[in-house]
């Protein structure tokens, strides 16, 4: 189509819709006429409307006209959803400078002088919402205008709702505050959902891991963090990171050996931790312990492929289970200057 007859089809499209404006012929008030209610769900304004939404929006549309023919006092607001975190999240990513949310607004096209005011959660909705607005509008949609809102702070009588809402709710014990386990923050200290995060950690959640507790003759733990409990049977030795910095800690009356990282994640699930004092992993080599389940005893050995922020930076050798288990074991035997380094029989 040319630019000619494309701009003739718009002068037709900008006529008809002032013509509708001026005579307010969407405008729902009251009437003897019978009622009918429809909206389009309003949509989360951290982006700029899509071709799905112009498809569901215009089922919408098509509905309301058509009941207004068949006689029906058609109300259509128009509401926007701007509440949550993400856009929260994204705000904090822009003043934080994070490339990957500023390279998404470039490509949105957003001018480069314009993106840190991108640091404002409420810039975000009043931006996006004006995009929405005036795409609705060219689009010909028959909205009552009159009733537009945003489901936010900067609309306090719909804030107002939602609490009445959760008073209602908790009145009639419907809503229960108790713990389960969730993905926290301890930046923000707020639980982060996947609208929360990057796209590479998306879908990512709480994970139930059993802890082992092999103990040495002081009674001192080294816990295991495991997915498989049940290879216990075969754990011949524990690996712990010579070069890594441990703790002594109390936890919950017992005293482990852990990751420094650790500590935090236990007290984020209501254990008693307190650090003792710090352990250079090389201290720790060379040490025994007993196997709960076979009461075996058995080495504490070196292992640098041990990763102190995954888990709690103890973890058991399973050869028989485990082909890396079996490499580093067959490895530290071949190599006696490193047996003889750690004072290893």
């Amino acid at each position: 189509m040319n630019k000619q007859r494309l701009d003739f089809l718009k002068s037709i499209e900008q006529k008809w819709q002032k013509k509708w404006s001026e005579a307010k012929i969407f405008e729902a008030d009251p009437s003897d006429k019978p009622k009918f209610f429809i909206t389009f769900p309003y949509p989360y304004v951290n982006a700029y409307p899509h071709l799905g939404s112009a498809y569901t929006v215009l089922r919408v549309d098509i509905t309301a006209r058509y009941k207004r023919m068949k006689g029906y006092n058609v109300l259509f607001p128009q509401g926007w959803h701007a509440t949550g975190s993400p856009i929260v999240a994204s705000a904090l990513r822009v003043r934080e400078r994070d490339p990957k949310i500023i390279n998404t607004l470039r490509m949105m096209g957003i001018p480069e002088d314009e993106i840190p005011k991108f640091e404002k959660p409420e810039y975000w909705v009043k931006f996006f919402t004006k995009a929405w607005r005036d795409d609705f509008k060219r689009y010909g949609l028959s909205i009552d205008w009159r009733r537009e809102f945003y489901t936010t702070f900067l609309n306090p009588p719909y804030s107002k709702f939602i609490e009445w809402q959760y008073r209602k709710l908790k009145e009639k014990n419907l809503i229960v505050k108790g713990k389960h386990p969730v993905v926290w923050c301890p930046k923000e200290q707020k639980v982060v959902g996947d609208h929360d995060r990057p796209d590479e950690y998306v879908g990512i959640g709480p994970e139930k891991v059993i802890i082992i507790k092999f103990k040495d003759a002081d009674g001192i733990v080294y816990p295991c963090m495991t997915y498989r409990p049940e290879t216990v049977y075969g754990a011949v030795n524990i690996w712990i990171n010579p070069e890594g910095q441990y703790v002594l800690a109390a936890v919950d009356g017992e005293k482990w050996v852990i990751s420094p990282y650790l500590i935090n994640e236990l007290k984020d699930q209501y254990h008693k931790v307190e650090t003792i004092k710090t352990v250079n992993g090389k201290e720790l080599i060379g040490k025994r312990v007993i196997n709960p389940v076979t009461k075996e005893e058995i080495l504490v050995l070196p292992a640098k492929f041990v990763n102190l922020k995954i888990g709690t930076g103890v973890v058991m050798s399973v050869p028989a289970h485990a082909p890396y288990d079996y490499a580093a074991l067959e490895d530290l035997k071949n190599n006696p200057e490193q047996v003889e380094k750690y004072g290893l029989e």
